[in-house]
């Protein structure tokens, strides 16, 4: 046998002769060829097969690649395979078999080959391709989609994350990052990938989805890898690009919607609440506020949350919303969380800010009307009715007097409403509108009440319809000036030395009408006056005698309750 052409080259493509003349070329029985055929061997190129060697005459085998135990590999058409081989694989396809019939001058002739190959004989080689390259070959790219916006591809030094299937030309898969559900993570131009993976990843945006042919000289070459990738084979990857960042990467934001007349912007130490998609570069969601009906609520730039998000929620409005992209060194780093969010991972987020207080702030007030004439504005022990609107800042109504039959009623000072709404009802005259701002330590705080949640910034839109001046805390009735002296007198309009509730309510309500002095607001007027005269009236016998109220100044030195 020829050295140079070992019994593992003896595989060949046909053409066919005829009938019963002896053979004067090769015969080729193409058996099966596969659907789809990209490429056919060609002269210089290498090629890699399983073949089975018989001789024609008896069907005995003489060599095999399958009882070697690995796939011959050659190249075609220089002379390193007998003849009829050159020929034979000709054309071929991957996945194509043959059976490929060489007479004795297309092999070994008259010799044959040592005590294997007898002279004279007719080969036949049956024969599977399963890999084909040539030393010109490129890294082979074809896109199988691609995002319509992509802003940025993977270049040199980049971190990635993506899936694949890595399969051989055959179809047979030898890795999968699909299977594992785990992304394959690593830095770009630092030689941690074989070169032409390397190659065919540069460029690729985020959800681009790539298949890549390497051939076995910028794959694993002669020594392939393990017990999964044979020696000299092309590897095809189908990659998708699920992330991709560089280390020197800042926090990119993108404001999508700003308010109109934005006149604060948040600060470090303010507290905001916000709602928030969180996703991964692919669009995949890990987190969402929304679908948990509730806000996030941090301070800022206190290292309450992650140090990307601290310095995104710097310098928003109220009512902003913003596309924020983090890149994994200022958000979970190489570790992730849990099995909620991978190692190196990039964050996008679109939040929506709610509102924002700081704790140091006090009630806002912006009047909206105010009549020409203001001659009583409201103040401490001032009965009210007013009408009102209350919201969030995003404009989510709560409540509203509007729901009700008739405005809304209050005594100024009587703790009846939150400390902010009564701050902001203060110093309003009839008919004046007013916004209020009232920030939650004003209103109901961190715990928040009914449908107010936690640490809301409450806007009422207020409007003062009637005002009734007060009289303070504990009294029924104050004197606007120095009383009638001496006070029983007065009281006894008829001169009797007695006054009985009638001539009591009819002075009472004369001093009202003059000016002189005022009831307690909000209470019905004869009930008030009653109470006073029973007050007064000590032995319950109808009638109040200069005794009697003398005697009730004298203990109280004041007129508490009474006159």
């Amino acid at each position: 046998m020829d050295p140079t052409k070992p019994l593992e080259l003896l595989i060949l493509v046909c053409a066919a002769t005829c009938g019963s003349n002896p053979l004067v070329d090769i015969v080729v029985d193409r058996y099966h060829i596969p659907r789809v055929c990209p490429r056919e061997v060609q002269t210089e190129d290498f090629v890699r097969y399983q073949f089975n060697g018989t001789f024609h005459e008896n069907g005995q085998q003489f060599d095999s690649s399958h009882d070697r135990g690995k796939a011959f590999i050659s190249q075609v058409g220089l002379g390193r395979l007998i003849t009829g081989m050159d020929r034979g694989l000709l054309g071929m396809c991957v996945n194509e078999r043959r059976r490929i019939t060489v007479p004795p001058h297309l092999a070994y002739g008259s010799i044959g080959a040592g005590g294997v190959i007898p002279p004279d004989s007719i080969l036949v080689y049956d024969v599977h391709l399963l890999d084909i390259w040539n030393p010109e070959d490129k890294v082979q790219i074809r896109t199988l989609s691609k995002p319509a916006a992509c802003s940025r591809g993977a270049s040199a030094s980049d971190f990635v994350r993506y899936h694949y299937n890595g399969s051989l030309l055959t179809d047979e898969t030898f890795d999968s990052r699909y299977s594992s559900n785990e992304t394959y993570d690593t830095y770009l131009g630092q030689g941690d990938l074989i070169k032409g993976l390397e190659e065919g990843l540069l460029g690729m945006c985020v959800g681009e989805r790539r298949v890549i042919i390497v051939p076995p000289f910028l794959a694993y070459g002669e020594q392939g890898h393990g017990a999964e990738i044979p020696p000299q084979a092309t590897l095809v990857f189908e990659v998708l690009m699920v992330d991709l960042f560089n280390p020197k990467d800042d926090l990119t934001v993108e404001v999508t919607e700003v308010p109109e007349g934005c006149t604060r912007r948040t600060v470090v130490g303010d507290y905001v609440r916000y709602h928030y998609n969180g996703t991964f570069q692919d669009g995949a969601l890990f987190d969402s506020s929304y679908q948990r009906n509730s806000t996030y609520n941090t301070y800022i730039g206190m290292g309450y949350v992650i140090h990307g998000m601290d310095k995104a929620l710097q310098g928003l409005c109220t009512g902003e919303k913003r596309r924020i992209v983090i890149p994994p060194h200022l958000a979970y780093g190489e570790k992730g969380v849990g099995g909620l969010i991978p190692g190196s991972a990039v964050l996008v987020f679109h939040i929506h800010i709610i509102d924002f207080h700081n704790p140091k702030d006090s009630v806002q007030i912006r009047v909206t009307h105010k009549p020409r004439e203001c001659n009583a504005t409201s103040e401490a022990d001032d009965w009210i009715k007013y009408r009102y609107n209350c919201s969030l800042m995003d404009g989510s109504l709560l409540y509203s007097s509007d729901h009700y039959d008739s405005p809304s009623v209050t005594t100024l000072g009587a703790n009846k409403v939150i400390v902010g709404l009564e701050e902001g009802l203060k110093g309003m005259c009839v008919g004046e509108r007013r916004e209020v701002v009232v920030p939650p330590h004003w209103a109901h705080g961190e715990n928040g009440a009914g449908d107010v949640p936690r640490s809301a910034v409450l806007l009422f839109e207020l409007e003062l319809v009637e005002l009734q001046k007060g009289v303070p805390e504990g009294y029924m009735f104050v004197w606007l000036g120095d009383g009638p002296d001496p006070l029983f007198d007065a009281m006894d309009i008829n001169g009797d030395k007695e006054v009985p509730l009638e001539e009591f309510s009819n002075f009472i309500h004369l001093q009202v009408q003059e000016g002189k002095g005022r009831l307690r607001p909000g209470m019905e007027a004869d009930g008030i006056i009653k109470d006073m005269f029973d007050n007064q009236d000590r032995n319950k016998d109808g009638k109040i005698l200069e005794e009697e109220l003398m005697v009730k100044e004298d203990e109280e030195r004041v007129v508490r309750d009474e006159l």
